[in-house]
């Protein structure tokens, strides 16, 4: 993640800004909604990897069932993660460089709007497929080139508002890398269309529920069934190669 602005200012921005006064929010949903993406795709137990953990509150859902382990570049995120997760064993460390663990150490890799902040986002993807054991889960979500949304809105698409995404790429393209790094993606999804406006002159909170409903209704059900091209972001899990968790 060299040369993004990842300090501790970061995290008073976006959806972190709002976790301590909106319970309800985006933040709080998208980290319940990829918590039961994990418990629903990968093994009973076991150990995990969180890639960019940022303040914690994923890990904070996984640490009763799985052995977490949490990375990400800003010590003063990995400082607040230690008290929002208390049983996650953190590191200071890159995604591009994860040598501090070695071949197959992990049953579940997540890597949740982490890609496309990174000079070397392929060199991350090769990491990822590395660590986990065979069989092991790989959860990616990143922007969605290919959201018919990106094509209305063109450059006030959600995806190139923050000046930290510096390595988006189409859905075949993370694909690719994941198939080339030792893993199989065997489900697709998205996270429905959440950034409004998309339509003139409808309003706001009209839009807001008739374009983000199903994305709601996945997120409150914790079960994923929108397809790539309905929504914002693109969430691929993929497997290791060489056996089953």
């Amino acid at each position: 993640m060299t040369g993004t602005p990842f300090d501790e200012g970061y995290f008073r921005t976006g959806p972190y800004a709002r976790v301590s006064f909106r319970r309800f929010s985006q933040y709080w949903w998208s980290n319940r909604f990829y918590a039961a993406l994990a418990r629903r795709f990968g093994p009973r137990q076991g150990r995990l990897l969180e890639v960019g953990c940022g303040l914690g509150h994923l890990l904070a859902r996984l640490q009763d069932r799985f052995e977490v382990v949490g990375v990400d570049v800003n010590p003063a995120a990995l400082r607040e993660t230690a008290q929002v997760a208390p049983r996650a064993r953190l590191e200071q460390a890159s995604a591009e460089d994860l040598s501090l663990f070695g071949d197959g150490s992990f049953s579940i890799v997540i890597a949740k709007h982490v890609v496309e902040h990174l000079d070397r986002p392929e060199a991350a993807v090769a990491e990822f497929g590395r660590v986990l054991s065979p069989g092991g889960i790989l959860i990616l979500a990143t922007p969605n080139l290919d959201s018919p949304m990106h094509a209305r809105k063109k450059e006030a698409w959600v995806g190139y508002r923050d000046p930290t995404h510096i390595a988006l790429r189409r859905p075949a393209e993370w694909l690719d890398s994941i198939r080339r790094s030792g893993m199989e993606p065997f489900r697709t999804y998205s996270d429905g269309f959440w950034d409004p406006p998309y339509v003139r002159l409808l309003p706001i909170l009209l839009q807001k529920i008739l374009f983000g409903l199903p994305g709601g209704i996945q997120a409150i059900l914790g079960l994923p069934f929108l397809p790539p091209a309905w929504g914002e972001s693109l969430i691929v899990i993929a497997r290791r190669m060489g056996g089953r968790a």
